[in-house]
């Protein structure tokens, strides 16, 4: 016998009832026992998010990529390749694993924190932002080597990602100096510039602060010519730009300018093809709660409160972003439903092959390098 769906009578609420379920909720909140205000959050007013047309127009391009499965190592937040084409990511329990040509994945190291950013230098060791530990160097034995882990007496609360440059220093950030990696929402609530774009020297083992203020400083790129750094400001949706040497204007070293604002995402990773291109990976689409609640600090000290699973967490929607060398989107590519990739947090390109990485999920995403046409 086949049985009906059932079928509830539609909900209606009288037109007074919905007049004031906005400060119904608002009570409902408030009476909530709340044993201290976390922050002391400013004010912000977000620029109206750009509408996702043109360069930005949604596509199914990630939707159908190829993903690798790293069951129980979650969220390998960035991924590189070696020189033998072995895969590498870290997992939000310490261990970095790699995948060999043939499939097979094997623990590589364990940094004992959580490992970030991930990028080989000239020696095939592979330099760690790990956002507990500091900037570790790894050799292709799996050895680990501290670098650093302070800068000007301020330890790093929160080593995120890094880029290496043809001389071999390293540019790395600190998200912020003062929330560790399981709290970066507060850092997003309370809305203060504690992140800093830095470099290491291996040669001689100092450790520079380059740009200081910076809303979460997130992902790191050199230019193609390393004569600038890129550093995501995740929660201004901007990137700023730090130049190296002097620009062809003038002399620019050691200033900084916005390379690109107002951008329709949480930039997260960011990575250089070195060939003109610089790939975004966006954490998640801007959400109009969040940038309503920075106009009210008051809400966001209540939201940081509540219990977390009440915070603001990412939309389910795969997005990552190509910009050139001037801050133009050349192109995007989208998963809208997410179904197959989302909370993308890094994108890099190794020859011909992008490889995606996620903070949450468990996968590695691959696919070829696309073309975009004008």
């Amino acid at each position: 016998m086949k049985l009906s769906p059932l079928r509830l009578p539609p909900l209606k609420l009288p037109l007074k009832f919905c007049r004031i379920l906005p400060a119904v909720c608002a009570a409902m909140l408030l009476s909530l026992p709340v044993k201290s205000l976390a922050l002391n959050s400013v004010h912000w007013a977000p620029p109206k998010t750009p509408e996702m047309v043109g360069k930005l127009s949604p596509n199914t391009v990630l939707s159908g990529i190829t993903t690798i499965d790293t069951t129980d190592c979650v969220g390998p937040e960035d991924v590189d390749k070696d020189s033998q084409g072995r895969i590498y990511g870290g997992c939000d329990d310490g261990r970095i694993i790699r995948f060999l040509k043939d499939g097979t994945r094997e623990v590589f190291a364990n940094t004992g924190g959580r490992p970030l950013g991930l990028h080989f230098d000239a020696q095939d060791n592979l330099i760690v932002a790990d956002s507990w530990k500091g900037l570790l160097s790894i050799n292709p034995g799996g050895q680990i080597k501290v670098l650093t882990t302070e800068a000007e007496g301020i330890p790093f609360a929160f080593t995120d990602d890094l880029d290496i440059a043809s001389n071999g220093t390293i540019y790395f950030s600190d998200a912020s100096s003062k929330y560790n990696q399981p709290d970066y929402i507060l850092d997003l609530l309370e809305g203060r510039p504690y992140g800093r774009l830095l470099s290491y020297s291996p040669t001689t083992g100092d450790t520079k602060v380059l740009l200081k203020d910076l809303y979460f400083a997130n992902g790191i790129a050199l230019s193609q010519n390393e004569d600038f750094v890129l550093v995501n400001e995740t929660y201004r949706y901007q990137v700023t730009r730090y130049w190296l040497k002097d620009g062809p204007n003038g002399e620019k070293a050691g200033t900084s300018d916005i390379f690109i604002d107002n951008l329709p995402g949480l930039p997260d990773g960011i990575s250089s093809s070195r060939d003109g291109t610089f790939w975004v990976a966006m954490a998640t689409p801007r959400k109009k709660v969040v940038d309503w609640g920075h106009k009210y600090p008051w809400f966001k000290n209540l939201v940081a409160s509540l219990p977390r699973f009440m915070w603001p967490g990412p939309t389910h929607y795969g997005l990552v972003v190509a910009l050139n060398e001037q801050g133009k989107v050349t192109g995007s590519l989208h998963d809208p439903s997410g179904d197959t990739v989302s909370v993308i947090t890094s994108v890099q390109q190794v020859g011909d092959e992008l490889l995606l990485g996620t903070l949450t999920n468990r996968f590695i995403g691959r696919m070829p390098v696309p073309t975009f046409t004008n």
